[in-house]
């Protein structure tokens, strides 16, 4: 089993090796995902995953630490990021008292901030106090609904300059990692190159420090859509449906249990 990483060893990981972030919502995924994940970050993305809702704005904290503390529980050897949810750090006090449940509460190793400039005052108090923030940059998830949609980043000039003021200000601000979303190729890389500090990729090339997708995608188990950036390296829904199939038909034909299921 690998070593569990530490906050020093991700920021020495640049220039070395790429980084290996996957999401995980529970324990059960998450011990299965331990051997080969750098990283476990439980997204608020499970609020469209699991919960079946359209964006991840109405995941809660109460949501967020469950999940976290599932998922800590299955992969203890794996370092673990927790998304904090939408609404709970508008302000740099009530970003404090929250994050400080998920640490009290929680075995996570550090918290994840959607925002660049514009959040950098949070992210300092947070890493002021004790709390070690992952940063998220480009396309925020949160913000679908006030900019009317998910929309690639770094399409200008001006949003490439953008782009790499929110990391430098990030780094700046005390995190030790950021997540960067759905950006254009070439800007994700003059990013990357702007900072010390490892910047993981999804939907953003593979110029860059990592990698993140979340599980339910590439494994095929989210049929509703597929985005261009998501490889699927498994077709999980056809081979869940043609398992339990078979196993409706067993119990139909009195095939299962058989002897050998039988005390």
């Amino acid at each position: 089993m690998n070593k569990k990483l530490t906050i020093s060893s991700i920021k020495k990981s640049k220039g070395v090796r790429p980084l290996v972030m996957i999401t995980a919502y529970d324990a059960l995924f998450a011990k299965l995902f331990e051997e080969s994940a750098d990283m476990i970050l439980v997204g608020d993305s499970l609020n469209m995953s699991f919960a079946g809702k359209s964006d991840t704005i109405s995941a809660t904290l109460e949501q967020m630490i469950y999940h976290t503390n599932a998922v800590c529980n299955g992969a203890k050897n794996s370092f673990i990021v927790c998304d904090m949810p939408f609404g709970t750090y508008v302000t740099k006090e009530k970003a404090l008292d929250n994050a400080t449940r998920v640490f009290q509460e929680t075995l996570a190793d550090c918290v994840k901030i959607e925002g660049g400039s514009h959040k950098a005052e949070i992210i300092k108090h947070l890493t002021d106090n004790g709390i070690a923030v992952c940063g998220h940059i480009g396309l925020l998830p949160q913000s679908v609904r006030s900019e009317g949609g998910y929309k690639v980043k770094g399409k200008t000039q001006e949003e490439k300059e953008s782009l790499i003021a929110d990391a430098k200000a990030v780094e700046e601000a005390g995190a030790f990692c950021m997540v960067i979303e759905g950006t254009k190729a070439d800007v994700a890389q003059a990013v990357a190159q702007a900072v010390t500090i490892p910047v993981i990729g999804i939907g953003a090339g593979h110029n860059v420090d990592g990698q993140v997708l979340v599980f339910s995608d590439m494994l095929g188990f989210f049929e509703d859509f597929t985005p261009k950036f998501v490889k699927k390296y498994m077709d999980g829904s056809t081979l869940v449906k043609t398992a339990v199939k078979q196993y409706a038909d067993e119990v139909q034909t009195r095939e299962f249990p058989s002897e050998k299921y039988t005390y």
